[in-house]
């Protein structure tokens, strides 16, 4: 199909990469010295790298070149964190691309994630929507300095067993990889049902430890978590992960994730596996090879 779509100057272009961070759609890479559009899918065509080009090596040319995918371009942005995705949504708005902002609407909230336009929050359709800054349970907070919660969430009186959370939020789709209290920290990653299982599992494995929780055989988005888990290690810089799962065997599939991750990235970190029964004892706990 013929659309508008960059092009890029082979002979101006001095691989300096001033564009690549002003191409959330994750378009363009130095590849051999140069930039390179590496897929046409993921473009525009808007232009929004053209003015961070010092050498003018950028333009936008009408040619035939495969459809511009939002949702692709959205798994992209997601990993960039909430103020790139505002950015991109904001973006889209502004040259008045109303499907591609209907799509990219459609998969932060299939993703369980935050749509961070005023309007959107505001809407009362979207239950999550008690602050003009989006939904207060998605909220980065650092726990450990907080003394008070999200606007819109009820202030709690003192809790009958001392809880040992010092973040918020937890879910893996939610948080973000290089949140403050990830940096330099040892991280839990966990199933979901493990907290359940474990009587004493604050007091037991959260005093003093960042968490994440995450269930291998429900939840969506693979990818996502694998990059997140990959970023806690170059990115955060983690001192430790430890991966509680259950004895099913489903289960499995969150430790290989996380030894997946540490495959791919720079840095290598210790990982240790704790494997407990469906009554809530330990069965195995060992440190695994994190590459």
């Amino acid at each position: 199909m013929k659309r508008l779509i960059i092009t890029i100057d082979d002979e101006k272009c001095n691989g300096c990469g001033e564009c690549i961070p002003n191409c959330p759609e994750g378009a363009l890479q130095i590849i051999g010295g140069k930039a390179r559009l590496v897929g046409e899918f993921l473009c525009d065509g808007l232009g929004t790298c053209i003015k961070e080009c010092p050498r003018g090596a950028i333009t936008v040319e009408q040619r035939n070149a495969e459809s511009y995918d939002e949702r692709q371009v959205m798994k992209n942005i997601v990993l960039q964190g909430s103020e790139v995705i505002q950015a991109h949504l904001q973006h889209l708005r502004k040259h008045n691309q109303k499907e591609y902002l209907r799509v990219a609407t459609e998969y932060l909230l299939e993703s369980g994630l935050e749509v961070p336009l005023e309007d959107h929050a505001s809407n009362k359709t979207n239950t999550c929507a008690s602050s003009p800054s989006g939904c207060p349970g998605t909220k980065t907070l650092d726990l450990r300095t907080e003394s008070k919660g999200p606007r819109g969430v009820a202030q709690e009186c003192t809790p009958k067993s001392a809880s040992e959370l010092r973040q918020w939020p937890i879910q893996l789709h939610l948080v973000s990889p290089t949140a403050p209290y990830y940096k330099g920290a040892d991280v839990l990653l966990i199933a979901d049902c493990v907290a359940y299982a474990v009587g004493g599992f604050h007091q037991d494995y959260m005093s003093g430890k960042s968490i994440a929780i995450a269930c291998p055989k429900l939840d969506q988005g693979r990818d996502i978590y694998l990059e997140k888990i990959r970023s806690w290690f170059d990115d955060a810089r983690i001192n430790t992960l430890t991966v509680i799962t259950m004895q099913v065997p489903c289960c499995d599939g969150l430790l290989r994730l996380a030894r997946e991750a540490a495959a791919q990235a720079v840095r290598r970190v210790p990982i240790k596996s704790i494997v407990v029964g469906l009554q809530g004892g330990v069965l195995s706990e060992e440190w695994v090879e994190s590459k």
